[in-house]
């Protein structure tokens, strides 16, 4: 049953439509991998949410942390600082390598990566930013600027001195099979770049595994022959780890496959387990020089205790847990099942990711591995109406692929229903 026409007729004359479909119901609770509409659905969340939700919806001890804090301290003064600040900077940095020594704590992803876009800036005296032409770092400036993957249009002109090259896609590799690999097309990339660049360049930006361009993973060795281009250039590699990190592909984060530590890393999302709250890493020689140059990044919210106080929960649950491990153990399950279903729908033609953040793609025809959108997004509804939510946006260009992640905390018996529904909802669209 959909949600009351009344409901819905409040929500549209209310609301600024920012881009998302809505729901046909209202969610009225969320627990674990489900949310809950005011209907009685029980609807399967294998988007965690806005792919933040790792621990599941309102886990008891971050619900606990939440209301232990909201009764102590929730928001100071950026200038004021409390424990849960400093331990979660302390045991953040602790989980990462050496090179990632300092941290900075926001709020979202966008924030992060213009706090990141502008620390390199800052500590290189240089402006210009690369990063791929599938990419999405966020929608406030510096990050807008970076991302190419949807919202360009109908803006005016982006932050100038933003270039961009194509993400090597082992699916579609850009000039067939037979084409030259992803070494030699990187190369001819950073040359198309050196001609564009008037001499300022500062950071190369990039998600270890392209979510908004299709779940693109790039490939071993991918990583560390970047950054050799960015050293060579005087360059600093920015990782954006908003749906990667805090174990999501059965690594704590997911550059650890690659032994390459990025100059900064950025997280969010998944960090404040459905909350909101971001952290910039870097080291602490990148921090000296900006510090010395006057970086700026002051918010309101910069460094607030509530949030700080999840993430550190967050951390401890994972590593306490063993969840990165899960992560691969349940990928492994939840791709079995995919991979399953491929062999019998002839529209999906590839399913990929790793650990618990999977694509899969929904073609016209293998053979010509044309994008379905039509088909990926009634399949997508279909699922909907058999209570599973599993593509985290409808927007154009991106319902040909399911960007699927369900919590770190997921069951067996939860990844089977999903694939059973999905199954069924692929039949239904045939």
């Amino acid at each position: 049953m959909p949600a009351s026409p009344d409901f819905m007729a409040r929500a549209d004359r209310a609301l600024i439509r920012y881009g998302a479909d809505w729901f046909d119901a209202e969610i009225v609770r969320a627990e674990g991998a489900r949310v809950f509409a005011a209907d009685g659905r029980s609807i399967l969340d294998f988007t965690s949410g806005q792919m933040s939700a790792v621990l599941g919806h309102s886990h008891p001890e971050i619900t606990e942390t939440i209301r232990d804090m909201a009764g102590r301290m929730a928001h100071l003064y950026s200038g004021m600082l409390s424990a849960p600040v400093v331990d979660l900077a302390e045991t953040l940095c602790a989980t990462l390598p050496e090179g990632l020594d300092r941290a900075l704590l926001l709020t979202t992803g966008g924030e992060a990566n213009d706090a990141a876009l502008r620390l390199a800036k800052c500590a290189t005296g240089k402006w210009e930013v690369v990063s791929f032409a599938q990419s999405w770092h966020g929608m406030t400036g510096a990050a807008a600027g970076a991302t190419y993957s949807a919202g360009r249009r109908g803006y005016g002109p982006a932050m100038p001195g933003n270039y961009a090259i194509p993400a090597p896609n082992a699916y579609r590799p850009r000039f067939g099979e037979d084409g030259p690999g992803w070494r030699e097309l990187l190369a001819a990339d950073f040359a198309a770049v050196d001609a564009m660049s008037t001499g300022a360049l500062a950071a190369f930006i990039a998600e270890p595994i392209l979510s908004s361009g299709g779940i693109i993973d790039l490939p071993e060795g991918y990583l560390a022959a970047l950054k050799a281009e960015c050293d060579a250039r005087g360059m600093l590699l920015i990782l954006d780890e908003a749906q990667t990190g805090v174990g999501r592909t059965g690594l704590m984060y997911a550059f650890e496959r690659d032994g390459v530590t990025p100059d900064i890393l950025t997280l969010s999302k998944t960090l404040g387990a459905g909350l909101p709250l971001s952290a910039v890493a870097t080291s602490a020689a990148i921090e000296a020089e900006a510090h010395a140059n006057g970086f700026l990044f002051y918010t309101t919210h910069v460094s607030d205790p509530l949030p700080a106080a999840v993430g550190l929960k967050v951390l401890e649950i994972v590593r306490r847990d063993r969840l990165a491990a899960r992560a691969a153990e349940m990928g492994g399950r939840l791709q079995g099942r995919l991979r399953d279903l491929a062999r019998r729908h002839a529209c999906i033609g590839d399913v990929r990711g790793r650990g618990l953040l999977v694509g899969l793609e929904v073609v016209a025809d293998r053979a010509s591995k044309a994008p379905d959108e039509a088909r990926g997004k009634a399949a997508m509804r279909a699922a909907a109406a058999r209570g599973l939510s599993v593509n985290i946006a409808a927007l154009p260009g991106m319902c040909s692929v399911f960007r699927i992640a369900p919590p770190l905390t997921v069951t067996e018996a939860e990844i089977d229903e999903a694939a059973d529904i999905l199954d069924a909802a692929f039949a239904d669209v045939a």
